[in-house]
């Protein structure tokens, strides 16, 4: 049965989520992240996290914003094939729901026209990826990226010979090259198989994805856990001045690729990896 949804409750979720990301850390987020405050063995690493720590508390309470980077708006829709859409376009609705968000919430607007560099004054464009699944809902997740992160993202392509170690020379290649640039501790996404860019946007989901809950594949989850330990022996730290807390999580999501290939994407976030789900 077809359930019809308007594009203003889209426009209504979409602000408000741009709001909530900006202001508040994900519960799965805090968790990883007083984790990590406990395990840093670093006297300088532990004051930096305490710092952190008090920054996400005062943007919680005082509703500000977490970073003044509040990133380029990234929107997961999930769209079940009984919704009906009505009231106009949905990337409108999106978009205006991000501009809406961006407003009332005072949060920076860094969207830019990539070559003569004008602001487009509303942070949008959003970025937007769609996936026509089952049911009548739309599950949303919106997912602002700041750049400091974003600009040290990496794609390899590498060759099926490469294998398996291939593919962990290359996500500690990405993550020793970011250094102190990505803000860490912080959150590594990766991308493994399909194509160049199905690598690419399954790494930044792999940042939207609870990291309270594992990945059922066992081979994944084992990878997983070997790289962070690998990550965090690298010795960068909090802030990128030393320490035992790198990285606070490494999520992986895998998909078939060609036989000759062996694309992987590697995709990192600061301490923040802001992102907020809702179902509607």
């Amino acid at each position: 049965m077809i359930r019809t949804i308007k594009t203003e409750e889209i426009v209504k979720n979409i602000k408000e989520m741009c709001i909530e990301s900006n202001y508040i850390l994900s519960k799965d987020m805090e968790h990883v992240f007083m984790e990590a405050a406990e395990k840093e063995k670093s006297a300088l690493g532990k004051q930096i996290l305490n710092q952190l720590e008090e920054n996400l508390t005062i943007a919680r309470e005082d509703h500000i914003p977490i970073c003044q980077d509040t990133g380029m708006a990234v929107i997961f829709m999930e769209i079940g094939q009984d919704v009906h859409i009505e009231g106009g376009s949905l990337k409108d609705a999106v978009n205006q729901g991000v501009r809406e968000g961006y407003m009332e919430g005072y949060l920076r607007k860094s969207v830019v026209s990539p070559i003569d560099r004008i602001n487009t004054q509303d942070n949008t464009p959003a970025v937007i990826h769609y996936d026509i699944t089952e049911g009548d809902q739309i599950s949303i997740t919106v997912a602002p990226k700041g750049f400091g992160s974003e600009n040290m993202s990496r794609v390899f392509m590498l060759k099926p010979a490469d294998g398996l170690e291939g593919i962990k020379d290359a996500i500690l290649t990405a993550v020793r090259d970011a250094g102190p640039n990505a803000c860490p501790p912080m959150v590594v996404g990766v991308g493994i198989g399909g194509t160049f860019e199905k690598c690419t946007e399954m790494a930044k989901y792999a940042l939207t994805r609870d990291l309270d809950h594992k990945t059922e594949d066992s081979q994944i989850r084992e990878l997983e856990e070997e790289m962070l330990i690998k990550i965090n022996k690298l010795g960068i730290g909090p802030g990128g001045l030393g320490g035992t807390v790198t990285a606070l999580a490494v999520n992986i999501e895998a998909f078939p690729t060609h036989i000759a290939g062996l694309p992987v994407a590697v995709n990192i976030c600061c301490h923040v990896n802001r992102h907020v789900h809702r179902v509607i």
